[in-house]
């Protein structure tokens, strides 16, 4: 196999195919469970389509800043994004949301479909629940110690959570999450970035849209601080082994590697972190099966 994935196929070879029951948890619609999650998540990484490829930043506030008007529709306020003048009718738009304690995610898909004064509706195409591993190796609700670095290369270093915006040909975009111990996950050498990437769910959305159209983008945190880190390049995967053997964690090789080329980190205060108040207090322990949703 070469060591650039370069095909669905040379993918496929080398992570496999989701089977049937992951597909069949994706809907076209935000049901009472995605709306209950919605309405008890305090933040969220927002992945925007672009002519100059996609871009990523937070929406944060109160749990339910977000709300659901209906079941195609997702509604964000404008005071709630770091970032709404990226904001267009009809771009492709991916949403994160987290919720304190829990290690899933939820994930919505779709396009911008109107503009306010007040927010953003997006029409919503897409909606699955995510795996926990992302948050579970970032120990994301486990602030980190000592002093936050002010160097944005050093910062993405000692990153443990990213968010990855990647977007197909037509737009369509997903914001996949990553996790694992600081200097584990991504590394900057100059203006390349290296992404350690471990066995998921095989739905590989983010994989096959760098395949078709390598720009992305990621969002970098250090659970409890309030900066982030954003860059932007041109992505390929990579089987390279000595570019995989250097993010071995429990002695464990992960499977791929994203390398970003012509990334230029840019540090910036996360308002909508500040909002959020994730660390504030140890989250409590619950499961998404202990959530109640209404």
């Amino acid at each position: 196999m070469p060591e650039t994935i370069s095909s669905i196929a040379q993918l496929e070879a080398c992570i496999g195919v989701a089977g049937l029951p992951v597909k069949m948890k994706i809907i076209d619609h935000l049901d009472a469970t995605a709306a209950g999650w919605i309405a008890a998540s305090p933040v969220a990484f927002l992945g925007l389509a672009a002519e100059d490829g996609p871009r990523v930043c937070v929406a944060g506030g109160p749990a339910g800043f977000a709300s659901v008007p209906d079941a195609a529709t997702l509604r964000v306020p404008l005071a709630a994004i770091d970032a709404p003048g990226a904001l267009q009718p009809g771009q492709g738009a991916g949403v994160l949301f987290l919720i304190p304690g829990v290690g899933e995610t939820l994930r919505a898909n779709g396009r911008v479909k109107a503009l306010t004064d007040a927010a953003v509706l997006i029409a919503v195409e897409e909606c699955f629940v995510h795996c926990a591993k992302a948050l579970i190796r970032s120990d994301f609700w486990g602030p980190a110690p000592g002093p936050v670095p002010t160097d944005p290369a050093a910062f993405v270093d000692a990153a443990r959570f990213l968010a990855l915006a990647t977007m197909d040909q037509d737009g369509r975009i997903d914001i996949s999450p990553k996790g694992d111990p600081a200097g584990l996950l991504i590394r900057m050498d100059g203006a390349r970035a290296t992404l350690a990437e471990r066995p998921g769910n095989r739905l590989a959305f983010g994989y096959r849209n760098m395949i078709e159209q390598p720009k992305v983008a990621a969002l970098a945190v250090i659970p409890g601080a309030l900066s982030v880190v954003t860059l932007a390049g041109q992505a390929h995967l990579t089987t390279d082994e000595a570019v995989r053997a250097a993010f071995v964690v429990d002695e464990k090789t992960p499977i791929l590697a994203t390398v970003i080329e012509g990334a230029a980190p840019a540090l910036n205060t996360s308002p909508a972190l500040e909002r959020a108040g994730l660390w504030r207090a140890p989250p409590p322990a619950r499961s998404r099966a202990g959530l109640v949703f209404r």
